[in-house]
This record gives C-alpha cells, sequence and structure tokens, in this order.
C-alpha cells in the first residue's frame, strides 16, 4: 500500500472518529425565570439582573466543575400558562437549573415540570407555603428557596396588627392570585389567633385599575387599617385613589412592594406605608462588595436581586460539593445543610426551605422604604 493510500485511510479513520466521539459539553446551561415584561416586570429585572452578576463572578472565578456557565432568561409574566410553557421549553434544553420563578402562582405548576425533567430549581422570590409542601408530600427533591415562606411572613403581620390595632377596625384585601390571597389569608389567621377578628374581607381582581367602590366601602365601614396582600401594582393604586378620596387608613402591605416602582405609582400618597420584608440584603457583611458592583454599574441590588445571586450560589456549591449536576445528588447536598451566600448562612430543612428567614417592617418615606426596628419592638 502506497503513502497516499495510507494517508487517505488516515484521513478517513479521523473523520469517522470525529463523527461518532459524543461531543462534550464545554458549557452549563441554566437560566432564571420570572416576570421580564407586564405589570411586574420590575420584578423580573431584579431576578434577571442578580443572576447575571452571578454568573459573571461564577465565570470569573474558572465555572462549575470546571466548565462555564451560560444563563438564559425565560419570561412567565406571573402567568402560570406561560410559566408552563417556559419550563416545558427549558426541559427540552436539557437546562441544568433553574433560578426561580418569581410568581408562587408560575412557581407552583413549573416546579412539576422541572421535576420530571430532573431539574433543580431553587426560588428567590415565591413565598407560598404551597410550593414546597406540596413537593414534599408528593415525594419530590428538587424544589427549594432562597427566601422564606408567608406562613411566616403573615404570622409577623397578624401578630403585630393585633398588638397594634385592637379595637380598631381592619380590612383584609387579597387580588386573589396564589401570592396575595395566600399571605393575606396567613395574616389574617395569626390575627384573628391573636384576637382581632378582621372586620371585613374582601378580593379585587388583578389588573383592576378603579377601586374607587372599594375604597367608598371601606370609608363607610370606617377601615382603620388596610392589610394588602397583593402585587405593587394594584397596592400602589388603592392607596393613591384613597388618598384622592381623603381616606386615610393605614396601608399594609408585604414583601412584593420592594421595589421603587411603587413609589412611582403612589407618589406622596405612599407616603408611611408598612410592608414586611426579609432583613435587608444589602446591608448583609458578606453582600457588601456585591452591592457595590451593582452600585458601580448604576443599578441598585434592591428587592429580591441579591436572593437570585444567592440561589445561583447555592446550586453552584452543591454542584462542586457533589462533583455532579444530578438532581437527586444535588438535593440530598442541599437539604439539612448550611450554604453560605451573598445574603448570609442559608439553613435548609427536609423541605428545601430555609429554617433560618425572618421578617421585619419597613416604612415607605420620601420615596424610599427603610427598616424600621421600633415596630416590632414590644410596647412600652
Amino acid at each position: 500500500m502506497n503513502r497516499l493510500k495510507l494517508g487517505l485511510l488516515g484521513a478517513s479513520a479521523l473523520a469517522v472518529a470525529s463523527f461518532t466521539m459524543p461531543a462534550v459539553a464545554q458549557v452549563i446551561n441554566i437560566a432564571t425565570v420570572g416576570p421580564m415584561t407586564g405589570q411586574n416586570a420590575a420584578f423580573g429585572q431584579q431576578l434577571k439582573r442578580g443572576a447575571e452578576m452571578a454568573v459573571a463572578d461564577i465565570n470569573a472565578r474558572g465555572g462549575v466543575l470546571g466548565r462555564m456557565v451560560k444563563l438564559e432568561i425565560g419570561d412567565d409574566a406571573c402567568d402560570p400558562k406561560q410559566a408552563v410553557a417556559v419550563a416545558n421549553q427549558l426541559a427540552t434544553k436539557k437546562i441544568a437549573f433553574v433560578a426561580g420563578h418569581f410568581c408562587s402562582s408560575s412557581s407552583i405548576p413549573a416546579s412539576q415540570i422541572y421535576n420530571e425533567a430532573g431539574i433543580l430549581q431553587i426560588t428567590p422570590a415565591s413565598t407560598n407555603p404551597r410550593l414546597t409542601d406540596e413537593a414534599a408530600q408528593k415525594g419530590w427533591n428538587n424544589v427549594f428557596r432562597t427566601c422564606g415562606r408567608d406562613d411566616a411572613q403573615g404570622t409577623v403581620a397578624g401578630r403585630w396588627l393585633h398588638k397594634e390595632y385592637k379595637g380598631k377596625k381592619v380590612a383584609i384585601i387579597h387580588d386573589k392570585s396564589t401570592y396575595g390571597k395566600g399571605l393575606a389569608d396567613e395574616t389574617k389567621k395569626a390575627m384573628n389567633a391573636a384576637g382581632l377578628p378582621e372586620a371585613m374581607y374582601e378580593g379585587i381582581t388583578a389588573g383592576d385599575k378603579d377601586f374607587t367602590a372599594l375604597i367608598s366601602k371601606m370609608k363607610a365601614a370606617r377601615i382603620d387599617v388596610i392589610y394588602f396582600g397583593g402585587y405593587h401594582t394594584e397596592g400602589g393604586l388603592i392607596v393613591r385613589q384613597a388618598r384622592e378620596q381623603g381616606f386615610g387608613a393605614v396601608f399594609v402591605s408585604g414583601d412584593s412592594l420592594v421595589d421603587n416602582e411603587y413609589w412611582k405609582i403612589t407618589g406622596p400618597a405612599g407616603q408611611g406605608t408598612i410592608m414586611t420584608f426579609a432583613p435587608d440584603p444589602r446591608n448583609v457583611p458578606t453582600a457588601k462588595p456585591i452591592v457595590e458592583k451593582f452600585k458601580a454599574q448604576g443599578y441598585d441590588p434592591e428587592g429580591y436581586t441579591l436572593y437570585t445571586y444567592a440561589a445561583i450560589q447555592v446550586w453552584a456549591a452543591a454542584a462542586e460539593k457533589t462533583k455532579s449536576l444530578d438532581v437527586n445528588k444535588l438535593a440530598a447536598a442541599i437539604h439539612g445543610n448550611k450554604y453560605s451566600t451573598v445574603i448570609g448562612d442559608l439553613q435548609y430543612d427536609k423541605k428545601g426551605d430555609v429554617s433560618n428567614s425572618k421578617y421585619v417592617f419597613y416604612i415607605w418615606n420620601n420615596g424610599e422604604y427603610k427598616e424600621e426596628p421600633s415596630l416590632l419592638a414590644p410596647r412600652s
């Protein structure tokens, strides 16, 4: 056999080898999913910015398992059907991990898709207890949070309402969403258990713009305090329209008001609004260098930005610990263990919840919300 034939055979063999050998993935694909469009898009941007910074920082340190991480952004618009569609798309693409979703009404149906596909899900913001409770009841091991739960948040709010407004008239208003009604009901339950019954319990429709009839009804009932379970758009409109009608009832709500979009809706009418949220993650010592990096980019990492960063940190740390992307190995490494993150140490229980989460009060003042420790202090 001459040299030419040998050369041709060698080239053919290399070509066949190149064609038949499986390609080794050079990147790990992950995603964050939230309302990138729609009236809750401000929160989608929090998730997006937090995830982008986390991935950039991880890749700067060499990636995960020696591979670079590539981020995909999914938009569910806080719509359950769209959330399922996005989850199915990510499953088809064999995404390794999802930091999301934002709305509980999206996270809960999407979690089934991720479970079936073997995808780890850590939500930075979905606080409804059903998410992890139902996953545990079904024997799923893929669902986690970096945020707290509404039974904890509602307990803090409900007990405080009883302490501060015993004998007063409290209206419990919710937007019928999984998050909003769930939070309102947990608050109502804690308030009732402490000895304060609500004077009114009403549901509104998310997306409505005119709350004149509701406000008139509350005025007629001489409501002293409005507790609102729902998102910042409807909450802001209720407050603004109430003040326009001369109705000055105290307005109290939850963690969905942690975005400056709320003040853009209310303007000065939002002055004095009270809300519950975790201790400001921007003030955690471990967050300082990351917060500075965000601010150098002209972005304030408020709300759930750092919670999203932390979700990706937990996944990456678990992957390095187990030397695997397998959901069963990752879940076993997270359940019952502690992870150091930008928002502090997160201690996980067997359900996938953070067992050491807590809630405090904030007050909106001149366009900013700040912690108000005195609201949790016992009366003298």
